[in-house]
């Protein structure tokens, strides 16, 4: 067993998020055109079974705290990329609407897993003043598996069930790589160190208004992640293997969202929701306007990575700052929030799509966008707090850690009392 630096604890987190997010799940929509035409299936029933994943992902998010406390890091992402392995090898082989919601919905499971287990193994292995840049490097992996999908759609078009069982092999791998790298620490407390301080009333108030933030983010950007491809390729007329070049834009952008993420965490995050957020109204409206323009519609997916990765990053910071003792805890429930807003925005999308056309339904959730960047003054900020300040809870914690890893190491376990800084 050999543990990772910090550096390659966050380029293996980006490896990871980047199987179970950017394969797993955001890679669906650049399929759905000819997964439509093989499965004859409608706007409506992909609008349902584009909810699948958000929803497993939500439920999931709720268990992966405590499974991650409880069973340790490295358990708890061995179980997310088996979810990832089976889903992933379903809808390789799915013959229908019920096989290919099966598929994606243990796809979600495997998202709702993996970042509450890499935050609790980065709790073990990286210095807390790092916590907030590891983060960013490990969500931009999404924009890595979202780039890796592309040329898939390029050079195999409409081989998509071999797309995915390769997929699939590669979710094996990670599985392969979390059992070698990462600890399999769990939260448990030496005697001498008491529990975490329980959640006061302004962090559950701050907490609540970055769930509403995150809910909205999630239900406008859902039109874009399941429709986008679908709307160039009917409204569009153009071909499916062209859609590549959408998510190709959206995964090279989403990188440059770890450093707007980073740079707005430690300046204005209000400021920088509420332009974000406006970029994501754009891209709808951008590529509903010019969905036959094919220049225009990747530079639409460019807007669009950029806003949907800096915003996702910034949720995932601000949760880590507004519950600094739970690690594994405060990245969920933002995520979750996205999660259940993608949810509740798929169908809706696909509803509208079937009634109003393409055009209608993305302007309409390109307003939804405008009006939800007029309340980001509401963005909650961080409790005041010295950074760099260890409690005597958070000290008892580290101890704990260091005495499974010493333990897996096989060197003699040491406890030494550090004092306040």
């Amino acid at each position: 067993m050999r543990f990772p630096s910090s550096t390659a604890f966050a380029l293996l987190g980006a490896g990871l998020i980047a199987i179970s997010f950017g394969l797993a799940r955001f890679a669906f929509g650049l399929f759905v055109p000819p997964i439509r035409a093989d499965l004859s299936l409608s706007p409506h029933v992909i609008g349902i079974i584009g909810a699948l994943p958000l929803i497993s992902f939500a439920l999931a998010s709720v268990v992966a705290p405590w499974c991650a406390d409880r069973r340790g890091a490295r358990n708890t992402a061995m179980a997310s990329g088996v979810f990832g392995v089976v889903g992933l090898a379903l809808i390789s082989q799915s013959a229908g609407a019920l096989s290919l919601g099966l598929g994606v919905f243990a796809c979600g499971i495997c998202t709702g897993l993996m970042m509450p287990a890499l935050t609790a193994a980065m709790q073990a292995l990286v210095r807390r003043s790092m916590h907030g840049r590891v983060s960013s490097v490990m969500n931009a992996g999404t924009s890595v598996g979202v780039m890796v999908a592309v040329p898939t759609v390029l050079f195999l078009a409409g081989a998509w069930r071999y797309t995915y069982a390769s997929f699939a092999v590669l979710a094996l791998i990670g599985v392969f790589a979390t059992w070698f790298f990462l600890p399999s620490v769990s939260r448990v407390m030496p005697s001498n160190a008491a529990p975490p301080p329980a959640i006061s009333a302004l962090q559950w108030w701050r907490l609540l208004r970055l769930s509403i933030f995150g809910f909205m983010m999630g239900f406008v950007s859902a039109a874009y992640w399941i429709f986008a491809p679908d709307l160039v390729v009917n409204l569009g007329e153009m071909s499916s293997d062209s859609t590549a070049w959408l998510w190709l834009g959206v995964g090279v952008a989403g990188l440059g969202g770890a450093v707007v993420a980073d740079l707005a965490d430690r300046n204005n995050p209000p400021i920088t929701q509420a332009l974000m957020l406006m970029m994501l109204a754009a891209s709808l409206a951008l590529l509903a306007a010019s969905p036959d323009n094919l220049p225009l519609a990747a530079f639409s997916a460019l807007v669009f990575g950029l806003a949907y990765m800096s915003l996702t990053g910034l949720y995932l910071m601000t949760g880590i700052r507004l519950l600094p003792g739970r690690l594994s805890m405060g990245p969920v429930l933002p995520f979750m929030a996205v999660s259940l807003g993608q949810a509740a925005g798929s169908p809706v999308v696909g509803m509208l799509v079937g009634q109003v056309g393409y055009a209608d339904a993305f302007g309409f959730f390109c307003a939804i966008g405008i009006v939800v960047a007029m309340f980001s003054p509401l963005y909650p900020r961080y409790l005041e707090q010295e950074p760099e300040e260890e409690t005597e809870d958070e000290t008892g914690l580290q101890a704990a850690y260091d005495y499974q890893l010493q333990n897996e190491e096989g060197e003699p376990y040491r406890y030494k009392r550090m004092s306040k800084h």
